[in-house]
């Protein structure tokens, strides 16, 4: 699971790349060893983010707006979906083969409202790591983006 063997600034400079070339986010830029990813067309503002942490890749979706979150968890409430079999549907089409992520949600010591999942990336090399890491970047915003009010540009209400 861990990034023993592989270079993180290389995985994150990889998924970055595929970041700006997706073109689903309103900014990519490399802060503090991680990728930081504006997100594009939410009601309030949220960043996807690729983190090392303590041997690990961690992907992310965080905001500061309680609403914003909560928005996310009533759409989950009333259609009944489950996060992660969301997030695994997304995943699939990014070309992932692998078991199904988990997801913690929570309040960050920053006081962010958090949603997010460690990126299996132990036993592959550097260029295959970089493209899980985007798998898994592109696959949060894909799956994020219908979810509540993170798309509020292309509401129809």
């Amino acid at each position: 699971m861990g990034t023993a063997g592989v270079g993180v600034d290389q995985i994150i400079a990889i998924a970055k790349d595929r970041a700006d070339k997706a073109k689903v986010f309103e900014s990519v830029q490399i802060q503090d060893g991680g990728l930081v990813c504006k997100a594009l067309g939410s009601a309030e503002e949220a960043h996807y983010r690729l983190t090392p942490r303590d041997g690990s890749l961690i992907v992310s979706l965080d905001m500061a707006d309680r609403w914003q979150s909560e928005s996310i968890e009533s759409t989950l409430m009333h259609t009944g979906d489950k996060l992660e079999e969301l997030l695994d549907e997304e995943l699939a089409e990014l070309g992932y083969e692998g078991d199904m992520p988990n997801y913690r949600h929570f309040r960050s010591d920053a006081l962010l409202f958090v949603f997010e999942s460690t990126v299996p990336i132990g036993g592959l090399d550097t260029d295959d790591a970089g493209e899980r890491a985007a798998q898994f970047l592109l696959g949060y915003e894909a799956c994020f983006r219908q979810l509540g009010d993170m798309d509020a540009d292309g509401d129809e209400d």
